[in-house]
């Protein structure tokens, strides 16, 4: 039976990230972390680019005003992270605990049409809650978060084809990493804003989406938000636990209504548009800790924060072991170049303990036919590169 160890843990072997009494349910990300976090990023951001999302960034403090307006001053203050300001006691700021109403700015900034919609902005987001100290752990209960976050705002007959996009989307995200999400649509609770023909149109849009991609879905009646139905991706790890990952949800009235973001229709009449909150994987912690849990580690070699290691069998090969570490740099590698005093045995075994997918060895053979040996096999140095240089590219999704 396969041991799948703590995200943690794993933290520790892999050289990711710490966790320090100086800031509780926030994480130091190493220099390896980092790297992880910003292929993310570049997976994001590629994904927004080619669906039209222009990246958007809003203020990681504002005045307190903002979240009284949305609502989540009066309900979630206790989350929320807010203090006077020590040089104007009348000023109350607070560190925002999401994006959301960011975007409403940003859309009121100027004069929208419905030739403008879908307007769709995409935000990756420091986020800080105030999560109590006992339920912090690791990197699935954290204080400060990172969200793929994006706002679309459209008109309702818009609406799903915008959802069609985002499943599609989330569908050939999960499939990079061999993970097949399962959707569930969560639809009208009996306390709700807005009309009940307007959540019959959003409910019959968010189902004509998912049945459009073929999507295997459950009801939740009764679950969905005061303000919107939504749609919640689900994913099974390699150990039968469930995660509740990406989302659409649908915001009818919240949004909209709170902070009058209004667009002029084509019969000239000034309307509300619907507001849809994408995320692909949420928070970038919570996804991190949930891969690297259900891959034990074993990234696929594109997001693996070291890609190749250079072993030499003595010191003796090291001028060639140099000239193979420096062609896999120019090639674009994330490669390492091992040179500590040990056995080749102790090497590989360090090497395999960190995860990294290509160990490289070289000795005498090596050097004399310009090779390399990996698993055992023996290639031409010109011929691996062509190789690993197509499994570290990041995939178009």
């Amino acid at each position: 039976m396969d041991i799948h160890r703590d995200h943690r843990e794993l933290g520790q072997v892999l050289d990711l990230f710490s966790f320090h009494d100086i800031a509780p349910g926030a994480v130091f990300w190493h220099a390896n972390g980092m790297v992880i976090f910003r292929v993310l990023e570049a997976c994001v951001r590629q994904m927004n680019a080619g669906r039209g999302y222009d990246e958007i960034a809003t203020p990681t403090m504002v005045k307190s005003e903002v979240f009284k307006k949305s609502g989540h001053l009066e309900h979630y203050r206790n989350n929320m992270f807010y203090f006077k300001n020590p040089v104007d006691e009348n000023e109350e700021l607070v560190v925002k605990p999401m994006n959301c109403p960011g975007s409403t700015y940003i859309f009121n900034a100027a004069t929208r049409s419905y030739r403008d919609m879908p307007l769709r902005m995409a935000e990756i987001g420091r986020l800080h809650r105030n999560e109590l100290s006992g339920t912090l752990g690791g990197l699935f209960r954290v204080r400060e978060l990172t969200m793929d976050d994006a706002h679309i705002y459209c008109r309702p007959d818009q609406a799903e084809g915008e959802i069609k996009d985002i499943l599609e989307t989330i569908t050939r995200f999960y499939g990079v990493l061999g993970l097949q999400p399962r959707y569930i649509l969560a639809t009208r609770p009996f306390k709700f804003l807005g009309s009940a023909e307007d959540w019959d149109k959003a409910e019959q849009a968010l189902k004509a989406a998912l049945e459009a991609v073929n999507a295997k879905y459950e009801m939740a009646p009764g679950d969905g938000a005061f303000y919107g139905p939504k749609i919640e991706a689900h994913l099974l790890d390699s150990q039968g636990r469930d995660w509740q990952m990406g989302t659409a949800q649908l915001d009818l009235v919240m949004l909209p209504k709170q902070f009058e973001t209004l667009y002029v229709d084509h019969d000239g009449i000034k309307k509300m548009p619907w507001v849809i909150h994408r995320a692909i994987f949420g928070t970038f912690e919570r996804f991190i800790g949930m891969l690297l849990e259900h891959t034990d580690g074993t990234l696929p070699p594109w997001l693996a924060p070291v890609q190749a290691i250079v072993l030499t069998v003595s010191d003796e090969y090291m001028v060639y072991a140099e000239e193979v570490h420096a062609a896999l740099l120019s090639a674009g590698v994330r490669v390492k170049l091992d040179t500590q005093n040990a056995t080749l045995a102790k090497k590989i075994r360090e090497a395999e303990i960190k995860r990294i997918p290509s160990i490289i060895i070289v000795g005498e053979k090596e050097a004399k036919d310009r090779t390399v040996s990996i698993r055992k096999e023996t290639k031409k140095l010109s011929e691996f590169l062509k190789e690993i240089k197509i499994t570290i590219k990041i995939p178009v999704i």
